[in-house]
């Protein structure tokens, strides 16, 4: 079902915000980009529509191994216990299915849930927990819905929660059954669809330093973060690097065997990495070990600079551009398939418009913002 099938979801009575950002999300879904790293503009328009704390989206990755992309809050400082195995034994003990086993949640899951319907115990033994205590009241969630988005064809393409913090009312039938409506409309714009990192610009980059036996020497907040992000939630024990980095030292000492002249070493490894947070690139670069650096004042410890570059899709960037500009709809959708490199009739025929109002709404477009052609438009959203 392509997205100009999908069922439209029923306005009720919503508010002139509501309905706008009704319209954006109806707009991703009949994006030329489609997948998992659109999750952020979704949530910030379902933050719109239904009142929630934190959204969390959870789903197979690649490789078809869980991940999850939180939105920035409490919740993304903890929810890496999640995948700590004394964690996951904890969670069976309180839920009738866990997200560690995504089949069965696509089998068993139907709908949006609300937390008791997913619960096998009472919610004051849930709050009383272990589980509860040690990860869910850090993460400030107390109440949440949750919803498992699927293809027409019925395969399971992730499970969103929307989390309440304690404190916060409970959520209502209205809600739910909005959230319902929308299901088609998530489901199509977090579809995966081709990877293409080409169509990607540099978000943020950091640095670490680490020894090349993979004892980490010097970090940042920024490259933590990245580093987070790129390894996701399976990262639980944050005091160590990741496995993936780790062995990815293992094969910069391979490298560096048998040179005398470590710093004249062959170029290392590099390890790329793709989630809903984007395209990480980490390059290792070969460095001198500062003076007293070694353990006991050994100076001979070889030391590595791990470069950690984030990339985001231009259409993930594109959308809270434009979003921030508070253009008309229509105005907002025109801007888009410009700057996307779309022919002007053709935008006409996506959007259903006359030539005439397409070119009336780009003047207008361009006025506004003060360009005078399409490369200015696209310069001016895409730097």
């Amino acid at each position: 079902m392509d997205a100009a099938h999908l069922p439209r979801p029923v306005s009720m009575s919503l508010s002139r915000t509501q309905q706008h950002a009704l319209a954006r999300l109806q707009h991703m879904a009949c994006l030329d980009f489609t997948g998992p790293q659109l999750i952020e503009p979704v949530l910030h328009e379902l933050h719109q529509l239904i009142g929630f704390d934190t959204g969390v989206y959870f789903h197979p990755d690649a490789d078809g191994v869980l991940d999850a992309y939180i939105e920035p809050s409490p919740a993304r400082e903890w929810m890496h216990r999640y995948f700590d195995p004394q964690m996951m034994v904890q969670e069976l003990k309180l839920v009738r299915y866990s997200l560690h086993d995504f089949a069965a949640a696509v089998r068993q899951e139907h709908g949006v849930l609300a937390m008791e319907q997913i619960l096998q115990v009472s919610r004051h033994e849930f709050i009383r927990s272990d589980f509860y205590n040690e990860l869910a009241r850090p993460s400030e969630w107390q109440d949440f819905l949750s919803l498992v988005l699927r293809t027409p064809q019925g395969r399971g393409l992730g499970s969103l929660k929307l989390c309440r913090k304690p404190g916060a009312s409970r959520f209502v039938s209205e809600e739910i059954a909005l959230l319902e409506q929308l299901a088609p409309w998530l489901a199509r714009a977090l579809q995966p669809g081709e990877m293409d990192a080409q169509g990607s610009v540099v978000q943020d980059s950091a640095m670490l330093v680490a020894t090349a036996e993979g004892r980490l020497l010097w970090t940042s907040p920024q490259a933590d973060r990245l580093m987070a992000l790129a390894f996701g939630l399976r990262w639980y024990r944050r005091s160590e690097l990741p496995p993936a980095l780790r062995f990815l030292l293992e094969r910069m000492r391979s490298v560096g065997e048998g040179n005398t002249d470590w710093g004249q070493a062959p170029e290392l490894p590099q390890l790329d990495l793709h989630n809903a947070s984007g395209w990480f690139s980490l390059r290792a670069t070969q460095m001198a070990a500062a003076a007293g650096s070694g353990e006991d004042g050994c100076h001979n410890d070889r030391v590595v600079g791990i470069h950690i570059t984030q990339r985001v899709a231009r259409v993930a960037h594109l959308l809270p551009t434009l979003r921030a500009l508070g253009l008309p709809q229509r105005q907002h959708e025109l801007a888009y398939w410009l700057v996307r490199g779309v022919p002007e009739d053709q935008i006409a025929k996506r959007m259903g418009i006359s030539a005439n109002t397409a070119t009336y709404h780009r003047r207008q477009i361009y006025t506004r913002l003060g360009v005078q052609s399409r490369k200015e438009l696209q310069a001016y959203l895409q730097t």
